[in-house]
């Protein structure tokens, strides 16, 4: 469960299935990443259909405390991003929570994301 999802490999998914060039996958990859990231600095809510949306909220400050010592320290305010995903996605994450993550394939772009029907021929 330690695998982890990487721009490179999001590229080669985006190269997959919808056939652009190696490059022109990478860019359009970074695009994407690139947008999303500027709207949450400026404050914005990056909603994604079926997926889930990312807000950044501000914390006070408040008081904390050291475990090590006990000490009582300020946490100064700060920004959070903070990810809600979608019922659409909670929902595909459980409904078969026993079936390893590489078993789970998200729809094809090429095929518009048409699921197959099941065979029932036996």
């Amino acid at each position: 469960m330690n695998d982890t999802i990487t721009r490179a490999q999001l590229t080669e998914a985006v190269y997959q299935e919808v056939g652009l060039s190696r490059n022109e996958s990478a860019d359009l990859v970074e695009s994407v990443l690139a947008e999303m990231s500027d709207a949450l600095i400026r404050g914005e809510m990056v909603k994604l259909s079926s997926f889930g949306s990312f807000q950044v909220r501000q914390k006070g400050q408040r008081m904390g405390r050291n475990p090590k010592t006990g000490e009582e320290v300020p946490i100064l305010p700060r920004r959070v991003l903070v990810f809600r995903p979608s019922h659409v996605l909670k929902k595909r994450i459980n409904d078969d929570p026993g079936a390893a993550p590489e078993t789970m394939s998200a729809p094809s772009f090429a095929s518009g994301g048409a699921i197959p029907e099941p065979d029932t021929s036996y």
